[in-house]
This record gives structure tokens, C-alpha cells and sequence, in this order.
């Protein structure tokens, strides 16, 4: 019989784990219990933080409820999550086949993580053990444990259990009693993890004094002459330091009543040492008029709209953005938008804030978890309603959701490459859907998926063609690296009409970008009297010599070594340093033109904190003549004076054995050359290549995004590629090959059998491209289908069959939509 009383809730818990758990709600707890509210949970041995999904009154089919655990702890007092991102974060789980509780969990700043303390309470039993010890027994450990649990009458933190005695030899004892039956170990939520940033501030009562308050010390008269002075309220640090008074004068006035002391919540504001600019409400051009107008009536009409806003770059998009913000801002809603790198945030987060102030929050990965947890609970108050972001702030607490825009939407870098593995651009579009807002998709590039989506229907297509103030896009120049082979009689890393151009830009006063989207300074080294390449020892993959460390450096594991004076095989001296990259080309161009200034953008260059804006700044403001750097330079920067950007090459991005090698491709040339030519003088772009005639390059170098697009969808309708199939990757990763492709060869044979009657195709098993990463290895099995449901249904009697047989699936990972395919 059910006691009328109980209650039940389902728990997503954060681990690898599809399922949901149900759990006994204690009276105690049920009244302030409510969906999106954390809780401590038994699972297995120990004890979790999960998240309650739902509560019921009556346990689930099939579930004896004398079997059911109880809830251990309610560690919130309301939910942290809205209805909203529960529901999210369930299609999120369900659509990218992941954990619930892992998405839940992504949607949270880390700072909200609960410190966790074991603490152990005596039992009856080991009341009774205890009474009836005598002799050397009851001064054994055991019995001095349960003797410190009695006297305590509660709690005792099991490291300190036994006074003198190690941590591991408290914990050794613990387990003992518990073990036995003579005391309980429990595991709660202690603190979480980061706490709000407090103060002392000082202030004023305006309390009527008598005769002994009145009379004050030199001292305190300038305590209180400060504190009229700055309105009445000063923070303590800040009144001492102004009167040059002790804490001891502030104390005295405070018990005669003419100060208080309260303590004051600090935000921890991104923003709070930036120049933030003058907002100005610019001229828009005729195709920026349309968009806005367009859009903005969509945001008055309410409801779900979703638009491809495909402008070339200088367009304008920006302004575009910040008008359908502020059309959805002055309606009372708030807005989100989406940047694809950590590093585009700081130049949209000082123009929001321009018009917006301190309505606008930041979230990215990047803000210190104090900062970050501050922003978030901004948002979750409603004291900030514009927020901008990379990723994972699509999951912002954000309420009366008007307006989202994913800014640079063909950026791969929106899908994660870790569980769960969520696209944040097709997220946001379901999130706008599902709040019944407006999206904006912006990019000179889309992805051919979002395009194709626009083509037939699914979203509305709005084109900037053309600049703002009609400045020209620059032109495209081709450049034959065989011809210049020939020419030169060798290989030669710059051609010189590049060179040239280089040496006149920088002459008139003009500045150039120079691309190439490999770091390091050589790709690897060669032996040249064995052919050996000195390769990774955990990863199939050659070791990247970097010049500036003086190592050999994995780019996948980070495993670093010595560079050797000799070849590690035959002991020959004569090492090849084989291929280019952005350290190397920096280091020649400074050789070639020791009197310019040139510098270098690269995930080494940015790797401290601050090094990214202060290079962008420097180069902004003209301190840089020649700025070298890989893809971090091709996007989202704007720079009047680059009139020149030189590609070194482009050709290992399209031997890439990836079908969307040559999207990529064009992605990024056409990219970069939006950097040219952006401000009075024409722009020009060079190209060096040895594939002169590949589609990707030739639409690229005449801007062509519709002719590419045309060929390319071509391609993939006639391979059955996206967007006219659906693309699961299995990976399988294990130490030891044999069962890594043992369980590939399972899975591809479960699936086959899965999708019999079913439109889909199963390619593999296969070693991935890259065979072994981090000393696992890799094998993929790609499932290829019509239908998206089909697929999934395929996937789970699969899995679901796998998991009969106790296949091992943790070494298993899914990847729904990918986007890599190394």
C-alpha cells in the first residue's frame, strides 16, 4: 500500500547515462521540492548531484516501491532551471543521443557546482558496541571513532574522526564502521563551489544624536565629512584609505549609531575595465532598410521566424543585429546572440553595451567562474536581458525570449566536441522555435545546409550584396605556385608578386594580413638519410616543430619532446625541417623586411591572458605593419587600413578526406578576403596555390558564394551527403585494437541488422582517418540515411541489442550532425 503522503521524482543525474532515476521524496522535502531544483541521490555506492525532471505521485510502471531510494538532500531552495531549458536540454539529450543529466549540467556555470562533504553518524548498533566495549578494545580506533560520534550527537566530518591521525587513516576507519553496521558514512552538498564577492560598506544612519554621540575625534569628523561628501554610503576599504582612519573609528561610530556597517554583494563584471564606446545610431543603406524592416515586423508580430541573413562581409550585419535586439529589447523581451569563438566576444560585447549598458551579460568559458556565476544570476534575476555569448549561452536562463542571432553561423566550432555534443546554432534555432522568437542566421558563407534550408522554404532569405557606403569588395588574384616553381628553379614559400605587394602596402602607409592556417614553425621533421618522420608515440600523427619552445609538440595529446641532434633510427645528421607554419612565415617575412613591424595571431600567441586583445589593439590602432596568423584573423575583425591579405596556402585544407573539405575551403578564403579593402583604399587579395583550378579557389577568388553552391550541392545530392541524408558517426576508441575493432565490427553487424526495411546505409567499420589519438584506437562506422527518425530507430535497437550482449559500451561514442569526420 502506497502512503498517500509520498511522493516521487525522476532525476537526471550527470553521467553517461541515457536514462532517467526515480527516487522516493521524503515529506520533509516535498514541499519545497519542484522540477529544476538539484538534489543528493544514491546511485550505486555513492552519492550524486542530479537534477529533479518531474515529480509524480505514484512511482513508474513496473516499479515496486519498496525498492525505490530515497532522496538524500534538497540542495536548492528554488529551481536554477527554468521550464524552459529542462525542456531544451531534453531534445537537446534526445536528439544528439545524450545524457540528460551531463546537458543539464552544461547548461550551468561551473561555479554553481556543490562542494561535497562525508560525514559519518553513529548507529544504534554502534551505540550499543560502544556501551559494552571494555578493556583494550574500547581504546582501540574503532571504539575512540565511535566514542568522538557519541559525544558529538550529530555529524562529525570523517576527517576528523580520530584526533592526531591522517586523513586516509581516518578514512580507513570510517569504512570500517560503516562496514560493519556501527556507523553510517553520508555524503551531502556542502558550499557551492564559488561564492558571491562580498563587501563592508559604510553608511550614514541620519539617526538624531544626544549630547555623548555628538561629540566626536578629528578622526571621526573625516569619517563623516567623507561619507556626506560621497552621498551618505562608501565602501570601508575605500573610506579608510580617503581619511586615512583606523577600523577602530569606524567601530566607535557605529555603536554610538551614526554609521552602519552592512555587507554588500560586488558583481564581478567583465566589463568593469573596458572603454565602452559612444552609441551611435548609424545610416542605413537601402539593403540594410529592408532587413531591418523585415525582421522588426517579425519581432512585432510575435512568433517563431527564422531568417538566413546572407550578407557579404562589410555589410552591415552587425547594425542589422543590434536593431532587431533593440526592437525586441524596447518590447520588453530580451534577446541572445551567439559569437562562434571566445575571441569575437569582447568587440560585440563593448558595442552592445554602448546601447544597451548593463542590461547586457556576458557567457563564455573564458570569464573566471566568479565572473561567470555573476552574469548568470544577472540573468536568471532578469537583471540582464541582452546576452551575448559563444556556445554554450544558448542555454542563458533568459525569460520572454524575443530575439536570438547566431552570428558567423557555418562556424563548426558551434558543435562540441565533447558529451554532450550539441551544435549551438541549430540549438538556438530550436530554442527560438520553441519560445516563439525571432533568429537570425548571419553569415557571408553559410553553411550549405542553412543556404539549402533557405532555398526551399524552412527559413526566410534576406541578402546584403554589397558593402556599406558602396566600397567594392577586393579583388582576387590566383596566384600558380607551379609556375613559380618553375620560374625560381625551386620551392619558394612566398611568390614574389606577394612579396611586392607586401613592400607597396606597407610603403603607402597600409597595412596586410598574411594567412596560413597551420601553427608552428615546421610541420615535422624528416631524416633524410632514413626517410624517418618523428611521429607522435601516443597519436598517429607527425610531431609540430615549435621554434619558440624549442620542442616537438603533439597538436592532438600535447606530448612534447626535445628536438634531436641526431635522427632517433640511423643516428644520420641531417634533419629535414619539412612544411610551414605561422611561426616560420613570421620569422621570414622579419627577415625579408627587418624595418617593418610584424607580428603574429595564433592560439601560441593568444595562449596568455589578455595577449589576443592586445595584439588586435595594437594592430588597430597601426603598431603593426604585418599581422601573420591563421584562422583566428580571418574573421570578424575590422580593419579600415588592411588593404592587402596574402593566403601563403590552402592546399592541405582541401586533401582533407572530409566531404566538406572544399566547403571549408571556400569558407575561409572567401573569409579572410573580407579583411581587404574595408576602409577608403581598394583592396587586394593573393592567393598561392598549386590547385589554380579546383572550384573552391576559383568561386573563391571571384566571391561567387551562389556558384559555389550550385556546384557543391550538386556533389552532395548525387553522394547522398547533407542536407539530403542524415549522418550519424559511430566512433569506437579502446587501448587495445583488437577490441576496438571487435565491438566496431559488432555494431556495424547490429545496425545493418537494425536498418533492414529501413532508407539508410551503414558504411564500415572502418580505422578512423586518424587510427589512434591519446593511445586509443579508433575505428568509425557511419550510419548514412533518408529519414533522421529512421536512423534514431535503427540506432537504439542497435545499442539496445549491444547492451543485452554487455558489449562495452563506454567505448562508444555518437555523434549526431558531425562535422568532423578525422
Amino acid at each position: 500500500m502506497i502512503a498517500s503522503d509520498d511522493k516521487y521524482v525522476e532525476v537526471a543525474v550527470p553521467l553517461n547515462v541515457r536514462q532517467t532515476y526515480t527516487y522516493r521524496l521524503p515529506a520533509t522535502l516535498a514541499p519545497d521540492t519542484e522540477p529544476g531544483c538539484r538534489v543528493l541521490v544514491p546511485v550505486r555506492n555513492t552519492i550524486v548531484t542530479g537534477f529533479v525532471v518531474a515529480i509524480h505521485d505514484v512511482p513508474g510502471e513496473g516499479l515496486e516501491p519498496s525498492s525505490i531510494r530515497d532522496v538524500e538532500q534538497l540542495v536548492d531552495e528554488a529551481p536554477i532551471l527554468t521550464g524552459e531549458i529542462l525542456q531544451l536540454t531534453q531534445w537537446v539529450a534526445d536528439y544528439y543521443h545524450s545524457a540528460w543529466g551531463e546537458c543539464l549540467k552544461a547548461a550551468l556555470p561551473a561555479g554553481l557546482a556543490m562542494t561535497s562533504e562525508v560525514v559519518l553518524t553513529i548507529t544504534e548498533a554502534g551505540r550499543l558496541a560502544l556501551a559494552t566495549s571494555t578493556g583494550r578494545r574500547a581504546d582501540s580506533a574503532p571504539m575512540r571513532a565511535l566514542s568522538r560520534l557519541a559525544a558529538a550527537d550529530g555529524d562529525v566530518h570523517v576527517r576528523d574522526l580520530l584526533e592526531g591521525a591522517t586523513p586516509s587513516r581516518c578514512s580507513a576507519v570510517a569504512r570500517d564502521l560503516d562496514r560493519k553496521g556501527l556507523a553510517r558514512i553520508v555524503r551531502r552538498a556542502g558550499e557551492a563551489r564559488v561564492q558571491p564577492k562580498r563587501r563592508n560598506v559604510v553608511r550614514l544612519t541620519g539617526q538624531a544624536v544626544d549630547d555623548e554621540s555628538a561629540r566626536t575625534t578629528d578622526a571621526q569628523d573625516r569619517i563623516l565629512a567623507e561619507l556626506i561628501r560621497r552621498g551618505g554610503s562608501v565602501p570601508l576599504s575605500t573610506l579608510l584609505d580617503a581619511t586615512g582612519a583606523s577600523p577602530s573609528v569606524v567601530r566607535t561610530l557605529e555603536r554610538r549609531g551614526r554609521v552602519e556597517v552592512i555587507v554588500e554583494e560586488v558583481r564581478r563584471d567583465p566589463l568593469a575595465n573596458v572603454t565602452i564606446p559612444e552609441a551611435y545610431d548609424l545610416a542605413l543603406t537601402l539593403d540594410q532598410t529592408v532587413a531591418v524592416t523585415e525582421i522588426c515586423t517579425a519581432v512585432e508580430d510575435g512568433g517563431y521566424k527564422a531568417f538566413l541573413l546572407h550578407g557579404v562581409t562589410g555589410s552591415g550585419k552587425t547594425e542589422v543585429y543590434i536593431r532587431a535586439m533593440r526592437a525586441a529589447f524596447s518590447r520588453g523581451k530580451s534577446a541572445l546572440m551567439l559569437v562562434p569563438e571566445i575571441n569575437l566576444t569582447p568587440v560585440f560585447s563593448r558595442q552592445l553595451a554602448a546601447h544597451f549598458g548593463d542590461a547586457v551579460a556576458i557567457l563564455h568559458s573564458n570569464l573566471s567562474d566568479g565572473e561567470r556565476l555573476d552574469e548568470w544570476r544577472r540573468i536568471r534575476r532578469g537583471d540582464a536581458r541582452i546576452v551575448i555569448g559563444t556556445r554554450s549561452a544558448v542555454f542563458a536562463p533568459l525569460v520572454d525570449l524575443g530575439v536570438v542571432v547566431v552570428d558567423e553561423e557555418h562556424e563548426t566550432s558551434y558543435k562540441q566536441d565533447v558529451s554532450p555534443r550539441y551544435s549551438g546554432r541549430d540549438t538556438a534555432v530550436v530554442r527560438a522555435r520553441s519560445a516563439g522568437a525571432v533568429c537570425i542566421l548571419g553569415s557571408a558563407t553559410p553553411s550549405l545546409e542553412t543556404y539549402h534550408n533557405a532555398h526551399v522554404g524552412k527559413y526566410g532569405f534576406i541578402r546584403l550584396p554589397a558593402r556599406v557606403g558602396e566600397r567594392p569588395l577586393a579583388s582576387v588574384e590566383i596566384v600558380d605556385m607551379r609556375a613559380v616553381f618553375e620560374a625560381a628553379g625551386k620551392r619558394l614559400t612566398f611568390a614574389p608578386v606577394l612579396l611586392e605587394a607586401v613592400e607597396e602596402a606597407v610603403s603607402r602607409g597600409e597595412q596586410a594580413m598574411i594567412l596560413l592556417n597551420r601553427r608552428g614553425f615546421s610541420s615535422f621533421l624528416m631524416c633524410r638519410s632514413c626517410g624517418l618522420s618523428i611521429q607522435c608515440p601516443n597519436c598517429d600523427v607527425t610531431l609540430t616543430f615549435h621554434r619558440a619552445q624549442a620542442k616537438l609538440v603533439c597538436h592532438y595529446c600535447n606530448h612534447q619532446q626535445g628536438v634531436p641532434a641526431n635522427c632517433p633510427s640511423c643516428a644520420g645528421v641531417f634533419i629535414y625541417y619539412v612544411g610551414e607554419g605561422t611561426e616560420q612565415i613570421e620569422a621570414k617575412l622579419v627577415e625579408t623586411f627587418p624595418q617593418m613591424r610584424i607580428s603574429r595571431l595564433d592560439r601560441d600567441a593568444a595562449q596568455r591572458r589578455g595577449a589576443y586583445d592586445r595584439i588586435i589593439a595594437e594592430f588597430g590602432a597601426g603598431a603593426i605593419d604585418v599581422l601573420v596568423g591563421t584562422q583566428m584573423i580571418a574573421k570578424g575583425h575590422d580593419f579600415p587600413n588592411v588593404t592587402l591579405v596574402g593566403v601563403v596556402s590552402v592546399d592541405a585544407g582541401l586533401a582533407m578526406p572530409d566531404f566538406r573539405a572544399s566547403e571549408r575551403t571556400f569558407q575561409l578564403l572567401t573569409q579572410v578576403a573580407g579583411r581587404a579593402g574595408r576602409g577608403s583604399a581598394h583592396g587586394r587579395v593573393l592567393i598561392q596555390t598549386s590547385h589554380p583550378d579546383h572550384p573552391a579557389i576559383l568561386h573563391a577568388s571571384g566571391q561567387d558564394y551562389e556558384g559555389f553552391y550550385e556546384r557543391e550541392i550538386q556533389f552532395r545530392r548525387a553522394m547522398s551527403y547533407p542536407p539530403f541524408t542524415t549522418l550519424i558517426n559511430c566512433l569506437v576508441q579502446d587501448e587495445d585494437p583488437s577490441k576496438a575493432r571487435a565491438l566496431a565490427q559488432t555494431l556495424a553487424a547490429s545496425l545493418v541488422q537494425a536498418g533492414k526495411g529501413r532508407s539508410l546505409r551503414v558504411l564500415g567499420p572502418a580505422p578512423a582517418p586518424i587510427a589512434r589519438i591519446k593511445n586509443r584506437y579508433r575505428w568509425q562506422v557511419l550510419v548514412k540515411a533518408m529519414s533522421r527518425p529512421e536512423a534514431r530507430d535503427a540506432l537504439d535497437l542497435a545499442l539496445a541489442g549491444l547492451g543485452e550482449k554487455h558489449a562495452a559500451l563506454r567505448a562508444l561514442t555518437i555523434e549526431v550532425d558531425p562535422v568532423n569526420l578525422m
